[in-house]
């Protein structure tokens, strides 16, 4: 049995940033190879890139335009994530409201997202509603589907054993319905979380010119391409760290999660939510 800082543990995590370094490394030496094959003005260099990127953090612009983008994108993917799974419960768990739900959910995510930006501008006008908007409205179905799945993927004895022992619908909700949808929506949080940085740049971008999409078009506009770079080069950055910040806790959950469930299931226990039911017995 491994425990939280323990051998195993520190092994993981040593594996993840070994292979998280490498990972960001080859990339970087597919920039500099693009770089020296074709030459500054389709890709700048590494070092004009963090000259530019230094200039911008020095200088105060990266923490004015990501403040605003930071809200766009987070605060829009935060109201599209908090929304989606709460209809995906419901047309998970309501069969005619999932009857309901489902093809309006498809229809808004086929809608792509540069559509949203225009009619965005069109309802709300330039500002700051456009772009919280349109990252809402495009993530809100990919969660909506992901917890669909997810409700749809539970365990029936499991439940069936939660009804016959009458567990508390708090029980039933924190100790066995949420660890198993946590499977299926971290994965989509990953994603709505990357989508939604994409998604507000290009409505900053299209819309009043703030934010980091806006300072992008700038550079752009001035054929600055080291700056324009190093927006990127922040925008990832800042997407890596946020992903981390608020999704890593996620996912520790869930591994912890199944590091007990592996426990239970070599004491005789299919599941986790079977001790639940043993406990509340």
């Amino acid at each position: 049995m491994s425990r939280r800082g323990g051998p195993a543990h520190r092994s993981d995590r040593l594996i993840g940033y070994l292979g998280g370094g490498i990972g960001l490394s080859l990339l970087a030496g597919g920039w500099a190879w693009v770089n020296l094959a074709s030459g500054p003005f389709v890709l700048p260099s590494l070092g004009d890139t963090a000259t530019a990127f230094v200039g911008l953090v020095t200088s105060g612009a990266a923490a004015r335009a990501l403040a605003v983008t930071l809200l766009h994108a987070v605060g829009g993917a935060a109201l599209g994530a908090a929304v989606g799974f709460g209809l995906g419960l419901v047309g998970g768990l309501w069969r005619f409201g999932g009857a309901v739900l489902r093809p309006m959910a498809l229809a808004v995510l086929g809608v792509p997202p540069v559509a949203w930006v225009v009619l965005a501008l069109l309802w709300f006008g330039p500002g700051f509603w456009s772009p919280l908007f349109t990252v809402w409205v495009t993530t809100l179905p990919i969660l909506f589907a992901a917890t669909v799945q997810g409700v749809h993927a539970r365990d029936p004895h499991l439940v069936e054993m939660a009804a016959v022992f009458r567990l508390p619908a708090s029980t039933r909700l924190f100790r066995i319905l949420l660890p198993e949808l946590a499977v299926h929506v971290a994965p989509a949080l990953s994603t709505t979380f990357a989508l939604s940085w994409k998604v507000a740049l290009t409505a900053e971008l299209l819309g009043d010119g703030t934010g980091i999409g806006g300072t992008f078009a700038a550079a752009r506009a001035h054929l600055d391409l080291p700056e324009a770079m190093a927006w990127v080069v922040l925008v990832v950055v800042f997407l890596l760290v946020t992903d981390t910040l608020l999704l890593g806790p996620l996912r520790r959950w869930i591994a912890g999660h199944r590091g007990r469930a592996a426990r239970g299931a070599t004491e005789g226990r299919s599941c986790v939510g079977i001790g639940v039911l043993r406990e509340n017995a």
